[in-house]
């Protein structure tokens, strides 16, 4: 295999973890609106706690595109 393949490949195979961080954001608020529904009375705690998990996620996300440009264009 080429080196300039494998690069791709590797890039390709990072950005797997941008996908994790949108199913994870898509669980957490679905999962936050199943909690406000039944109980509304929580809402304030459960958004806060959401966003803070929101941001988690999202910087997984961010870090596997960083990851996966920094295999791009600097290897």
């Amino acid at each position: 295999m080429e080196a300039e393949a494998a690069k791709y490949i590797g890039a390709g195979l990072a950005c797997l973890g941008m996908a994790g961080a949108g199913i994870g954001v898509g669980t957490i608020f679905g999962a936050m609106l199943n909690g406000v529904a039944r109980n509304p009375s929580v809402e304030a705690k459960l958004r806060t706690n959401a966003f803070i998990g929101a941001a988690l996620a999202e910087a997984l996300g961010i870090f596997a595109f960083t990851l996966a440009m920094i295999i791009l264009f600097v290897f």
